[in-house]
């Protein structure tokens, strides 16, 4: 398996080491890269590891994003034809139809020399369908026994926003929604917690959470472990998702599976994955002033915060490892 296997510089564990490790509890044999940050060093990692343990796997399995990420799959994906070895690619990420419409002789060239295609919702099916024939939807998975249900019936006003922050995800929305709730609220609280991306965003929700006086409404709780996660959610009863470019977030999946009402943009994947006014509200991108709404809504509209809480539920039993690992299992046998 070629992915991101960075949980442990950056705390938070990706959908390919979950899989991987699923895979392993039930006997198979997985090798995985890479661990290296460094994009050099994760270039050299790849090939040494495909080279040195050519004669130790039967088929490989390849994460593809945008960015930098595209190229080392390029690059994994060169060497595994020159190996002779079968592959499976899987995309990722709300940012890859904008690289694709970028670079779609790269994009069809890369996904036509897969022996399969797989995408984890039905937004990027439909975006990559006319790059190749045949693309199968297994979507990103959760152990829903792992998260702590509860209806939230009278949900109180302490909200989860849970993501990496980036600009992408625009988590400088958050504190601004607060500002807006705050009267009618005064007991209001956000609790912000995910890795530093690095590109400044966290630095600046800070500043305006300082600037508008939110500091002790407002906690920054770092990067947290994956085990870490249930707990955090099961502390906050409103969920808060202010992503601007995004596909199928594994957060709306925790936050349905512990039963918190979901208020979200709409961003790409977002309407594949939740239904407005069923699992979740959805406000436009950017929009503080209707997701500010939609937070009071369900502060105040008991029968509408127990309705996107049970229904949430429901919906994500269909996301359990239980519903998706023989999907796995079949195509791996069946390439293999």
């Amino acid at each position: 398996m070629v992915g991101n296997f960075l949980s442990e510089h950056l705390k938070t564990r990706s959908v390919c080491e979950d899989l991987a490790l699923r895979l392993r509890e039930r006997g198979w044999r997985v090798l995985t890269v890479s661990s290296q940050l460094n994009r050099v060093l994760r270039l050299a990692d790849i090939a040494q590891c495909l080279y040195l343990n050519r004669r130790q796997f039967d088929i490989a399995h390849v994460d593809v994003y945008s960015g930098p990420g595209f190229l080392w799959a390029e690059f994994a994906c060169f060497i595994l034809r020159g190996l002779g070895k079968p592959y499976i690619l899987t995309l990722h990420g709300g940012n890859l139809p904008n690289f694709a419409g970028r670079h779609p002789a790269r994009v069809r060239r890369l996904l036509q020399s897969a022996d399969a295609v797989t995408v984890p919702s039905r937004y990027l099916f439909e975006m990559f369908s006319g790059f190749r024939r045949e693309v199968e939807v297994i979507a990103n998975s959760i152990d829903v026994s792992c998260y702590p249900f509860r209806v939230r019936e009278r949900p109180e006003p302490r909200l989860v926003w849970l993501r990496a922050f980036n600009a992408i995800y625009n988590p400088c929305m958050a504190p601004r929604v607060i500002s807006l709730l705050r009267n009618e609220f005064p007991n209001i609280r956000l609790v912000m917690a995910g890795p530093d991306k690095g590109d400044g965003s966290l630095d600046e929700a800070r500043r305006i959470a300082g600037r508008l006086d939110l500091t002790h409404l407002v906690t920054f709780a770092g990067s947290i472990n994956k085990a870490e996660v249930p707990r955090y959610l099961d502390q906050g009863d409103v969920f808060l998702n202010t992503t601007r470019i995004d596909n199928a977030p594994v957060t709306l999946l925790e936050a349905m599976a512990c039963g918190m009402p979901i208020v979200s943009t709409n961003a790409g994947g977002i309407p594949y994955l939740v239904e407005h006014e069923k699992t979740a509200l959805l406000v436009s991108d950017a929009n503080v002033e209707g997701m500010a709404s939609a937070v009071k809504r369900i502060l105040t509209e008991s029968v509408l915060a127990q309705r996107l809480s049970s229904c949430g539920y429901d919906h994500v039993q269909r996301f359990d490892w239980q519903q998706t690992l023989p999907k796995w299992e079949e195509l791996f046998n069946r390439l293999g």
